[in-house]
């Protein structure tokens, strides 16, 4: 399984998690009301009643309407504002929900899409709608996602390497270019320490250093929602450490304090090791453990600390320049 599939996993199965708890919660009711439905079938003011009558079933459903078997409504979008009589007869065989295999028997929850009118994402429920042991049509669900009580748990990072390539025509003109000596260059004597100096001993959690364009972008834990720039006066004068309180290092830190001198000093060292292929930007973050790096060609890799603290890892020895 390569990186990518890796990292599909989790976030796949999150959403997997999702739609199996939605699923759980509106199938009895949609069957229910499919049921009632087939007993009225194909009358449409019957079928209204019957829909404004089920909604109460479905409190966080958005609209409910019937189709036949070609994917024609028959009746009018029921809501929990009344009825919208102007869907009636609206064809919706090629929506994302109508598209592709539809079930002979029960309820499909659709994959996520963006609704027509308000372009926000939503789901929709079909249920085969039965009569005479026959299928006569489908009862539609419409659920815009922010009205759904769902967990919503966050998803875990994945934890392992990653490389992402970046602009094709950055790529294609790299080996154009030659690295040209920034002032943070000049001073990355002075400007690592400091940096060090606010992560370790002054709430900075999140670094990130813009060697090519002489600036850092920090956040501070007691202020996790902004980012502070510091330009390159900022990054070489030690006084800046008095415009930050002194901070207890996080206890639940994944990265240790005396490993973000030597995280630093790899910056260093790709920013200097080739005139072609050099680092443009580095980042740690001592909560995910995760550094964060972007190259000359565009090309960004982010990759557990551990791993790049490891100078046997494979990322070392992948740093040509058809691997950066």
């Amino acid at each position: 399984m390569n990186q990518t599939q890796t990292q599909s996993l989790s976030w796949q199965q999150s959403i997997a998690r999702q739609r199996e708890a939605l699923a759980d919660m509106i199938s009895l009711p949609l069957e229910r009301i499919a049921d009632r439905c087939a007993a009225v079938w194909p009358e449409r003011e019957l079928l209204d009643q019957t829909l404004s009558s089920g909604l109460h079933e479905l409190p966080y459903c958005q609209f409910l309407y019937v189709l036949d078997r070609e994917g024609v409504q028959i009746s009018d979008n029921a809501s929990h504002q009344g009825l919208l009589p102007e869907h009636f007869g609206r064809d919706r065989s090629q929506r994302p929900y109508m598209r592709g295999l539809l079930p002979i028997h029960g309820m499909h929850l659709s994959e996520a899409y963006l609704s027509l009118r308000a372009h926000r994402p939503s789901v929709t429920a079909v249920q085969v709608i039965r009569h005479d042991d026959r299928i006569v049509g489908f009862l539609g669900a419409d659920f815009d996602l922010r009205d759904l009580p769902l967990t919503r748990e966050l998803y875990d990072e994945p934890s392992h390497w990653r490389q992402i390539k970046g602009d094709p025509a950055i790529r294609s003109g790299v080996f154009l270019q030659r690295r040209a000596e920034s002032e943070m260059d000049r001073r990355i004597d002075d400007v690592l320490p400091i940096i060090e100096e606010l992560i370790v001993q002054h709430g900075v959690f999140h670094g990130k250093l813009h060697f090519s364009s002489n600036r850092a972008t920090i956040w501070h834990v007691n202020d996790p929602y902004r980012y502070r720039l510091l330009d390159i006066d900022m990054l070489v004068d030690p006084s800046i450490c008095f415009a930050y309180p002194t901070a207890v290092y996080p206890a639940n830190a994944v990265i240790r304090p005396e490993q973000i001198r030597p995280i630093l000093e790899g910056f260093r060292e790709l920013r200097f090791a080739d005139e072609t292929i050099y680092l443009r930007a580095g980042s740690v973050n001592i909560f995910n453990g995760l550094v964060a790096l972007n190259f000359s060609c565009d090309g960004s890799h982010y990759l557990p600390h551990a791993e790049f603290l490891d100078r046997d890892n494979p990322f070392w020895t992948s740093l040509t320049p058809a691997g950066a």
